[in-house]
Parts: C-alpha cells; structure tokens; sequence
C-alpha cells in the first residue's frame, strides 16, 4: 500500500481504442499483401478471395478472434531446462535485455578498431553476454564474415549455444539456413517445445507485406512449437507516414496482421509482437532513434499489453560511433523508459553505426546502466518501520544519523556503486592520473573479456556442432 514504485504510462484508454481502430481501418480498407501462395491461401479461407489489387483485407472480428487465441503468457528457460523469466501481455511486467543483433563489423575494444565480424567474434560477443548479469538472453550478436553464406548461420548457432546456458533470440540471415539452424537446435539439445529456450525473430516488408521469407519462418517456428518475435521497423517518413500518428497506426496494423496468421497456422500459438520504430534522415538517407521514436516504442508496448500480448521493443543502438556520448544518451533514454514503461523484451544491444558495428564496451556500458535503472524502478516504501520517526524524535535538531537504529539496519541497502566507475573524489582522481571515464570503460571490457566464464559443455557442443554441420553439407 505504502510502497513507492516509480512508473511511465503515455496512452488513455480513449487513445488506445483510437489506435486499435485506426489500425482495423487499416487491415480492412487498405489490406496487406501476401507473398507466399499457402500463405496467402490460408488467409483466403478466412477473409474469402482477395480483390483484383492481390491484396486480403483482414476484418476486425478476425483481429478479435486472433487477440483472444493468442497466449498471454510464455515461460522461457535457459539452456539447461531452468526457469529463465516469463514474458507477459500485463502491462506491470518487468523488461528483459539481451545482446546483438546481427552486426556485419566488430569493434575491437583493444584498439577500437572496426573489423569483420568473425566467428571468434560471435564466441566472445555471446560469452560477454554470458558473463553480465544485467542481460536476461542473447540475441545473435553478429553475422559471420570468415565463412561462406551456406554454413555460416550454422556455425553461428553453435558458438551461441556452447558459449552461453541463457536463452537465444535467434536471427537467421540466410533463409535457405532457417529451418536446418532449428533442426541442428534439436540435433544438439534434444526436444525445443517443452521448455523453450530459442526464440526465432522475424519481421515483415514495412509498409503491409507479410513477405514470403518470413511466412515460412512463421510456419517452421510455429510447427517447432517454439514462441517467435514478430517485429518490424518502420522508418518515418520512408516506410511509415512521417507524423508519430500515422507511424504507429501503420505499425500496429502490421502487428496484428502478423497475429493473424500465426493464429491461422496453429490456434494458441505464442507469439511475441513489437516494434522498431524509427526516424529516417532525409539528406543522407540513413535511419536513427530519436525522442519521438522512442516515445512510440512506449506506447507501442501499452498497446501490446492492451492486446494481453507479450512484447518486444527496441533497444536504443545504432546511434553511437563507438561506447561514445552519442550512443549513451540514446541508450540512457531507451532503457530507463523501457524499464519503467510495459516494454516486454528488450533484444538488441550494443550496436552502433546504425547496426552495423558490434561494440562489446557498450555491452559492459549498458550492463551497467540496466543495473542502476532497475535500482530505480525499486523504488522505497514508506511504511512506518521505514520512515524511523522514533529515530527522528532521539537524534533531534541539529544531531547526525550515523549511529542511529535505522542507520545500522539498512545502510548496507543503501549503498550503490557503479558496477564500472569508481567513486573518485576531486584528490583521488588526481592521485590517479585523472584518467578518462572512457579508459576505464575500455579497461573493464578487456578485463571482463580475458576472464570469460564459459559453460561447462562448451567444448562438447562445438565438437558435436562441428560434426552435425558437416553431416548436413
């Protein structure tokens, strides 16, 4: 009753309803197209025979009834069968992290040089990820650059799953490697369904077409019984209608067409909805994360959670050069929301140059500002026993609090220290060579990556990985 808990709520129920049916007029008038023709014959036994424009217009009791079929709750495990969190359409719950995603460069935090990404690469960026306790799973961190198209997804996988015992969003960039990435899932762990621990992603075409590559996504997930991530990435102004308006109708329109058709696989499928959404800059044609877009991520997750859907949203990367003030600020901003706002998951950490680059000190940056806004979100209480008016009453006017009964009962809680900075008064960062906050980041990264802890099996996986890949070329 008395407890304080600090929260960020951005839609009324007058709003979502407005968003909801703006996004029905959406499916029903302008419709969506369906690439893949079992996809597209699936959604015709329902909506009926598309127009003469190819398109199927969905109509809102078939929204209505998708919502409804859909769980609301999907427990993910780790690696070893252990509960891991839980992934909830309630608006109270609590944001996950993880790692990645998909960088073709690697920045090296030694020399911060940016090179291609490499399948040691993938080891170190997944074991990092391992190793931080602000991250809850690991999104695939990069795509490998020393190995061929046809195997490097493959090989990919198996880094990812010797490397860590957390969960996997797992991001295949090879659609002919899909389906063979989950079979060799299966081949190295056994049954997927029953306690899953891999979450494919998937996105659609932005605007309103549900391509072919990720039908069949969809299709081999769902029949896998694995929960999938449907997300996509709208730009405004390019992809979306430039207003926030009209981008988050579009996209939530996208959102429940996806919805549908999972629902049209397999009744009760799980399945995870969110958003990128993001600005596009006009003169040099590249896209970014601004306030506004990060303020559509927020209500992008109360819609969800309107819905009783999970969700997953954006992480804030790409901004950056490097661990930078550039990529901070964009990163300060997206994950102390997210953790006070209904933001479900959280995937896609530590990348800069728009994606493009891997950058493991932002990882260790990132840990540490997950952890201090989570200290946040705790909040206090302001119950009596906390409040200490008999403390109050004995120490008087002008006394001190050092030695009073409720300094000696709590003050280990309330003591906090970066899990990266020192504290350095002005003579002690002068006794210490007044170094730069950006040195010490660069020195804990190296740190943390030459004492990587790796799981147990690490090296039987790789051999077996190894053997399997071979096997299936």
């Amino acid at each position: 009753m008395y407890h304080l808990k600090p929260t960020i709520k951005v839609l009324t129920q007058q709003q979502i309803a407005k968003i909801h049916k703006d996004a029905l007029t959406i499916l029903e008038q302008t419709g969506i197209i369906v690439d893949d023709p079992e996809a597209k014959s699936l959604f015709q036994k329902v909506v009926g025979t598309s127009r003469s424009d190819n398109r199927i217009r969905i109509p809102g009791e078939t929204v209505e009834w998708a919502i409804e079929s859909a769980p609301s709750v999907i427990e993910i495990f780790d690696r070893l069968g252990l509960p891991c969190f839980e992934l909830s359409g309630a608006a109270d719950r609590e944001a996950v992290f993880g790692i990645g995603v998909t960088n073709l460069n690697y920045q090296d935090p030694l020399t911060r040089d940016i090179i291609p990404f490499h399948r040691r690469h993938m080891s170190l960026a997944t074991g990092l990820g391992h190793n931080l306790d602000g991250f809850d799973f690991i999104s695939t961190p990069g795509v490998i650059q020393d190995l061929s198209a046809e195997i490097a997804d493959l090989h990919g996988v198996v880094e990812m799953m010797a490397n860590t015992t957390k969960p996997i969003v797992l991001l295949i960039s090879n659609p002919h490697c899909f389906l063979p990435a989950l079979d060799l899932c299966e081949q190295l762990h056994g049954d997927l369904s029953s306690r899953p621990f891999i979450i494919p992603y998937v996105n659609p075409i932005t605007p309103l077409v549900l391509n072919s590559e990720t039908s069949m996504k969809m299709v081999a997930a769902i029949n896998k019984g694995l929960p999938l991530i449907f997300s996509n990435y709208g730009m405004s102004g390019a992809t979306c209608p430039i207003t926030p308006a009209g981008t988050l109708a579009l996209l939530t329109a996208e959102l429940l067409a996806g919805l549908v058709f999972s629902q049209l696989v397999k009744q009760g499928a799980p399945i995870i909805l969110g958003s990128l959404p993001a600005a596009f800059e006009m003169k040099h044609a590249g896209s970014f994360y601004s306030p506004s877009t990060l303020l559509l991520n927020l209500a992008c997750a109360e819609m969800m959670a309107s819905y009783n859907i999970p969700h997953c949203g954006t992480s804030g990367s790409g901004n950056g050069w490097e661990a930078d003030l550039l990529a901070a600020t964009t990163l300060c901003i997206n994950h102390f929301t997210s953790i006070l706002g209904a933001t479900g998951m959280v995937p896609f950490v530590g990348g800069n140059f728009d994606s493009l680059v891997f950058s493991p000190e932002l990882i260790v940056f990132a840990d540490d500002l997950i952890h201090q806004s989570r200290q946040f979100s705790k909040g206090f209480s302001l119950e009596d026993e906390y409040v200490g008016l008999s403390d109050i009453s004995k120490v008087g006017p002008g006394g001190n609090f050092l030695m009073s009964n409720l300094t000696g009962k709590y003050f280990r809680d309330s003591q906090f220290s970066s899990k990266i900075w020192p504290f350095f008064t002005l003579d002690k960062w002068r006794e210490s060579g007044k170094p730069k906050a950006e040195t010490i980041l660069q020195d804990r990264t190296i740190e943390i990556l030459n004492t990587l802890v790796t799981p147990s099996d690490r090296d039987d996986i790789i051999a077996k990985g190894k053997y399997l890949i071979q096997a299936i070329r």
